[in-house]
């Protein structure tokens, strides 16, 4: 199960990033995924909990926007989400089309994270 692999490639780069912010804990972390990216997202999240036990992820939420594969339609001249991957042809016209745009993201957007600043007292 590669998504164990991956779980913890994503403790790891979000735990770098709290570092260099100077942050104790990060409540989410925000994923695209795309759908041929070839990562199952029940089995991602499954195994993010697992990756986090023990992390200043522990506890923390894995948000995964999913992306729908997009191709470019040179008879239309525009790039189209497609509803499946079976065909890829454009959804508009019909022409099949190989040039894919969009569909392959696995990326790190986001950490949401409380910042542990309190504000100044005010008189």
């Amino acid at each position: 199960m590669h998504e164990l692999s991956i779980a913890h490639n994503l403790i790891e780069i979000a735990a770098q990033a709290a570092e260099a912010a100077g942050v104790d804990r990060i409540q989410a972390v925000q994923l695209k995924l795309g759908a041929l990216s070839g990562v199952e997202k029940d089995a991602l999240l499954f195994c993010y909990a697992i990756a986090a036990e023990g992390t200043r992820l522990q506890g923390s939420r894995l948000e995964i926007a999913e992306i729908p594969v997009a191709i470019y339609c040179p008879r239309c001249d525009d790039v189209l989400p497609l509803d499946g991957v079976q065909a890829l042809c454009c959804p508009r016209c019909g022409t099949p089309s190989a040039d894919i745009r969009q569909g392959y993201e696995l990326e790190v957007i986001s950490l949401e994270y409380e910042s542990s600043d309190e504000p100044a007292a005010s008189s």
